[in-house]
């Protein structure tokens, strides 16, 4: 089993963010993005994952590493392909054609889900989808009385089903997607400006594959400061019954309310820190009330009371606010 990971996009919507860190590499609940979700997939999958390949903009050497170590922590090897142009999904997907052979599982790094359930590798292909009252903003599918999907359709302008494509899929033949792709690119075949992998689906079915669907119990983007935020959240719901303050961090005349994550070497003084707060390594705090927000590593923050805000690294911040998106290296004072 191979998992495909496209992750090149800029991430403009979590903006300061990720001006210094791609979106994949955010974290929730302290830990990336990209590395919750491969995790939560290899869960799924039910069979040894070998290869996990990254499909990445301009990220820099030590980022590379990270996702190979990330990969290795699976048990698998962790490849680096570039995308150098956004030009959709199947596109990106094409960048890793070198490893797109086997039963391979694709998942777009934007997104994390909640799922009870392990992979049939036995059909032709899963599409995981989750039911949405507004679904026009992204890929849905419709469905015969069997649960086999009839159509799919790419940002529909009118209603079509509630069922949205949340960008996890499973093919049982990753030559043959490779093939769908390339076919696509070649005969410059394209859906509103990009190559659509909805578009080789569509193909697929028509050569008589089956596609069924698989439904997640949660579905969580991370595509915004609010939309990360409340995806901590849930996550720290999900781990609440785990032990998620290390050990080394030290509680001085403060409460901490759960479910709330504390990496190693955080320092908290004369607080109220939680429900719902992750705070990252290193990070310093004092006399402040902070609930349902994520703050990042070796950042010093004083005086603060705040709740549903993003903080990013090595941030110095001594003043009262209410609904903070503050990025890397930013430092407030009054």
């Amino acid at each position: 089993m191979k998992i495909i990971v496209p992750m090149a996009g800029r991430g403009s919507r979590l903006r300061p963010h990720t001006l210094t860190t791609p979106k994949p590499l955010v974290p929730v609940a302290g830990k990336p993005i990209v590395q919750r979700l491969v995790e939560d997939i290899t869960k799924v999958c039910g069979e040894q994952v070998d290869e996990i390949a990254f499909i990445i903009g301009d990220f820099g050497l030590q980022v590379e590493q990270d996702l190979k170590n990330i990969a290795q922590s699976l048990g698998a090897k962790g490849s680096i392909y570039h995308q150098e142009e956004a030009l959709g999904t199947a596109h990106a997907i094409l960048c890793a054609k070198e490893s797109l052979e086997g039963n391979v599982v694709v998942a777009f790094a934007d997104t994390l889900f909640k799922a009870d359930f392990t992979l049939d590798t036995d059909v032709d292909g899963i599409i995981w989808v989750s039911q949405i009252e507004d679904p026009s903003a992204f890929g849905v599918v419709k469905l015969d009385s069997e649960n086999v999907i009839t159509d799919f359709v790419e940002k529909p302008t009118e209603f079509v089903s509630d069922l949205a494509i949340i960008g996890i899929y499973f093919f049982k033949d990753g030559e043959n997607l490779c093939k769908e792709l390339q076919y696509l690119t070649d005969n410059n075949i394209m859906d509103k400006g990009e190559y659509q992998l909805t578009n080789a689906l569509e193909n697929m079915k028509n050569k008589n594959l089956k596609f069924k669907t698989g439904k997640v119990v949660e579905w969580l983007d991370c595509g915004n400061k609010n939309a990360t935020v409340y995806s901590n959240q849930r996550v720290l719901e999900f781990e609440k019954n785990q032990d998620l303050i290390d050990e080394s961090v030290e509680i001085i005349n403060s409460v901490i309310i759960p479910p709330t994550r504390i990496l190693a070497g955080a320092k908290i003084t004369n607080s109220i820190i939680g429900p719902h707060v992750t705070i990252g390594q290193n990070t310093t705090i004092i006399d402040s009330n902070i609930s349902n927000t994520i703050i990042q590593n070796e950042t010093s923050i004083s005086g603060l009371s705040c709740k549903d805000s993003m903080i990013g690294n090595k941030v110095k911040y001594n003043v009262k606010s209410k609904d903070l998106s503050v990025g890397d290296f930013n430092e407030i004072s009054a």
